[in-house]
């Protein structure tokens, strides 16, 4: 396995990023391989699913600390945070059959008088678990806290809502490490035969909700629970992955479109490879501005020299030099190619990581370690530091693979090639190649990209960022368009990260919150430096 970058990013990556600066702690161990998620699956029958949400009573409680399928982090201090636990049916067309339980988190309002509702977040993926990045992020949005009772949820297949289980820890580690670029016909086949052990060993723990992971199913969820909270209109935070889901939900639920902010946009209208080279190009962009942010702040210390051309050269020779001898580190794991892109993609996401991202390459380059290099790609790959994984890349490829029906042959990655290595250096042979993740996949995929059209829907914020790499920004005009006309209204952030309102731009914020809070409509194109 060796897709560097998710499907649209993993927004609360962020978060686990910041930890990493003070170093993360030993070595990986292997779990028994998970048991198969169809025992989260339940008969339907006197569950409520049936007779709809408004028959459930969300039993809200103190929240336990978050389990190895939805990431690492400590239980919630006090009692501002709550969980509880909906029923929704396994299969939307089938209301009566099988249901499964979804995970929820919310911190109340802190000014009951003026309480708008909730605030429904999605953090993106597809993948991130979001009772547990909720809390971790919630100081961002303080603000809206004031008002709104913020919520958020795993999503079915995520983290403990019927999450995906596929390799155990032990095989993680190899299929993180492994040779994503092959150059030869004798690599192809050991990517292909490692593809091959995910896919099974992904239908043989969760064949049983393999099918209903979707997008879509995913949104009329979230109209389960805004009937489950007591809301006439859903408002919606959605980032990244978030903002497909948003779409989505729009589409299907026009007429219960309330105030819905959508951050750092997935393009809706293309196509895996499309996105593919976008990200190429959106991760090589990023790579530029933080190599040009370095040169200015460290100058001849940068270990990216002036940047430019010559300090790609740099990254792309540092790249190749590990496929042939990968570098220690006090793990006792090795730092491989593979890993290397991860971590130095995992840094792009925020400018609060580039310092890490110097630190690390200056190690590989000059030390000949690899240390902060691979925690920051652990972050980026769901592990923590005992070696558990969270579901994150089986959540992912399960999700974008039951969502989107095309498939990639190797024949077809080895024509776009030059396409994307001319895109970058760096990061061009690894998004080519994680193409093929849904070769082999045991569930047909549904659409050839969703469907987000919503005619009469009450305004949408629809926000990108210009430096953004995962979800460049171009996305979000095309999304808005797509939203329609009189719905979409575009607000561009000039900057970097992925996650606009999350850089703290004062600006940006100020005319998130007044939407949010006051119901005020930005101008359509309305921009913030």
């Amino acid at each position: 396995m060796h897709t560097v970058v998710r499907g649209a990013g993993a927004f609360g990556l962020t978060a686990l990023l910041l930890t990493v600066a003070t170093g993360c702690q030993g070595g990986g161990s292997s779990t028994a391989e998970p048991a198969p998620t169809s025992a989260a699956v339940g008969t339907g029958a006197g569950t409520g699913a049936a007779t709809g949400p408004a028959a459930q009573q969300l039993d809200w409680h103190a929240c336990s600390a978050p389990s190895d399928a939805q990431g690492t982090g400590t239980a919630p201090a006090g009692d501002e945070w709550q969980c509880a636990t909906l029923k929704a049916p396994l299969d939307h067309g089938k209301p009566d059959g099988a249901t499964i339980d979804l995970a929820l988190i919310r911190s109340r309002a802190k000014d009951e008088q003026h309480r708008i509702g909730s605030l429904l977040f999605n953090f993106g993926g597809p993948g991130a678990s979001g009772v547990a990045t909720l809390p971790a992020l919630a100081a961002s949005y303080s603000s809206l806290n004031s008002r709104y009772d913020l919520v958020s949820f795993d999503p079915r297949g995520v983290g403990a809502s019927a999450g995906v289980a596929c390799l155990d820890d032990r095989a993680m580690d190899a299929a993180t490490a492994a040779d994503g670029t092959p150059e030869t016909p004798e690599a192809v086949k050991v990517l292909d035969d490692g593809n091959a052990r995910f896919v099974a060993a992904c239908e043989h723990n969760s064949g049983a909700v393999l099918p209903f992971v979707d997008t879509e199913s995913a949104a009329r969820d979230m109209d389960l629970m805004r009937q489950a909270l007591g809301d006439e209109k859903l408002s919606y935070f959605g980032i990244s992955y978030g903002t497909q889901l948003g779409g989505v939900y729009a589409h299907l639920f026009p007429q219960q479109v309330g105030r819905v902010v959508l951050d750092s946009v997935v393009d809706p209208t293309k196509d895996p490879q499309q996105s593919a080279l976008g990200q190429a190009q959106g991760f090589q962009l990023a790579l530029g501005d933080f190599m040009k942010a370095c040169a200015a702040q460290a100058g001849a210390a940068c270990p990216t020299g002036s940047g430019g051309d010559d300090g790609t050269a740099k990254v792309a020779a540092l790249v190749e030099k590990l496929a042939r001898s990968p570098l220690p580190t006090k793990q006792g794991r090795q730092l491989t190619e593979s890993l290397a892109v991860t971590g130095i993609a995992g840094a792009l996401y925020s400018q609060e990581t580039w310092p890490v991202l110097a630190t690390g390459l200056t190690e590989a380059m000059e030390l000949g370690t690899g240390d902060t290099l691979l925690q920051l790609a652990d972050a980026l790959n769901g592990r923590d530091a005992q070696g558990h994984y969270s579901n994150l890349n089986a959540a992912n490829r399960a999700i974008s693979c039951v969502d989107a029906r095309q498939r990639y042959s190797d024949q077809d990655v080895q024509q776009q090639l030059p396409q994307f290595r001319a895109a970058s250096p760096v990061f061009g042979s690894f998004t080519a190649w994680g193409l093929t993740g849904c070769t082999g996949w045991p569930v047909p995929g549904k659409a050839a990209h969703p469907e987000v059209s919503a005619p009469g829907a009450a305004p949408v914020l629809v926000v990108g960022t210009t430096g953004d790499p995962a979800t460049p920004v171009e996305g979000a005009r095309t999304m808005a368009q797509q939203l329609g006309a009189g719905v979409g209204v575009t607000v561009t952030l000039q900057g970097e990260g992925h996650g606009g309102y999350n850089t703290g731009n004062p600006c940006l914020k100020q005319t998130v919150d007044a939407y949010l809070l006051d119901g005020t409509v930005p101008a359509d194109g309305t921009t913030c430096g």
